[in-house]
């Protein structure tokens, strides 16, 4: 299958980058917003022994009970070999546990266990201290329209239907 842009006929052709400018263009603000995000969280996962690998799967994992692997892999928005290693390491730590799929043997599923979501619960403060530092100066309605508006634009480029 080929990746391809569409462009709709109500939208004009992107202009070169150098016209939009950095601080317009979407995709650089998101990823410099995530690098923040990220950089916020660092020591505390540090001091947990996390990565943003693991982190990502331990989120994921505190909120979709068992999915499998590859599902996880984009849900944590993180590439599936990074994803295995980071799987083993918490795995080997017994913040996880894998169990062959009830329907395809092949197939494995992630389950967060208790000591892992103690993990999280631990880090969630941090989260939830980054998040609302994000969003502040910002009324409820905004925030609500922005995500939606993110919702929307992960919609249009999904490769999945989740």
């Amino acid at each position: 299958m080929n990746d391809r842009i569409v462009i709709h006929a109500n939208l004009a052709p992107p202009k070169g980058l150098g016209e939009i400018g950095l601080s317009n263009y979407a995709p650089y603000l998101m990823n410099r917003i995530m690098g923040r995000y990220n950089g916020s969280l660092r020591d505390k996962m540090a001091d947990l022994g996390l990565t943003t690998p693991k982190m990502r799967a331990l989120a994921v994992l505190s909120v979709i009970d068992g999915p499998l692997i590859g599902e996880l892999a984009v849900y944590a928005v993180v590439e599936q070999s990074t994803l295995s290693r980071a799987l083993d390491q918490l795995d080997s730590d017994g913040l996880v546990r894998r169990m062959a799929d009830a329907d395809d043997s092949r197939a494995v599923r992630v389950f967060i266990t208790d000591a892992g979501q103690q993990a999280f619960d631990t880090l969630w403060p941090t989260m939830a201290e980054s998040y609302a530092q994000m969003f502040h100066g910002i009324d409820d309605d905004a925030r609500r329209t922005f995500v939606g508006t993110l919702g929307k634009i992960l919609g249009n480029i999904r490769k999945h239907d989740f």
